[in-house]
């Protein structure tokens, strides 16, 4: 007869692999989006699913998604410090505040490859909330959760992003 610390394990493994399989393309997604590379994008990637499973005992319901997308995001904050600290630098504080939707005018009007060259260029702070909320397609609230950041700078942000990608696309480049 198995004994309970093992068989405990196994049901443990069972569930986090359910609950990863609905979610890693979310994971590879926001990786990929954040390192602009596939290779370094896997490798982040890889190594939240192995720190999501490292903690999993330490999720105690709620949304999965979010907290896993959140391990990747902060697997991508290890990363860049160890590989591109200077990818770190802090924003600009902008005082503008965006127009009404552009991301509706922009797809409109735009071809999806000129998009992403202008999503890529953003700087990593904006291109995370937007790829959270556009892509991904999660509330302020879960943006601000992944994030650590108030929902007033998760908005703050997003416009930022918004106008930037808006701008880019009508002039052909990210300032």
């Amino acid at each position: 007869m198995a004994n309970k610390p093992v068989m405990d394990d196994l049901a443990s493994n069972s569930n986090f692999e359910q609950a990863v399989a609905l979610h890693m393309d979310a994971a590879y997604n926001l990786a990929r989006w954040l390192t602009r590379n596939d290779d370094d994008a896997s490798d982040v990637a890889q190594e939240s699913l192995l720190r999501a499973l490292r903690f999993f005992d330490g999720f105690h319901g709620g949304a999965f998604r979010p907290w896993l997308l959140a391990i990747v995001r902060n697997t991508y904050l290890t990363w860049i410090r160890k590989n591109q600290p200077q990818a770190l630098e802090p924003l600009e504080d902008d005082a503008e505040s965006a127009g009404a939707n552009p991301e509706e005018l922009l797809l409109e009007r735009v071809d999806g490859d000129r998009l992403r060259r202008a999503l890529d260029e953003l700087p990593r702070e904006y291109r995370e909330v937007i790829v959270l909320r556009e892509l991904e397609e999660l509330s302020y609230k879960e943006i601000a959760e992944i994030a650590g950041i108030p929902i007033g700078t998760v908005m703050s942000r997003l416009a930022r992003a918004r106008r930037r990608l808006q701008e880019a696309v009508a002039q052909g480049g990210v300032r």
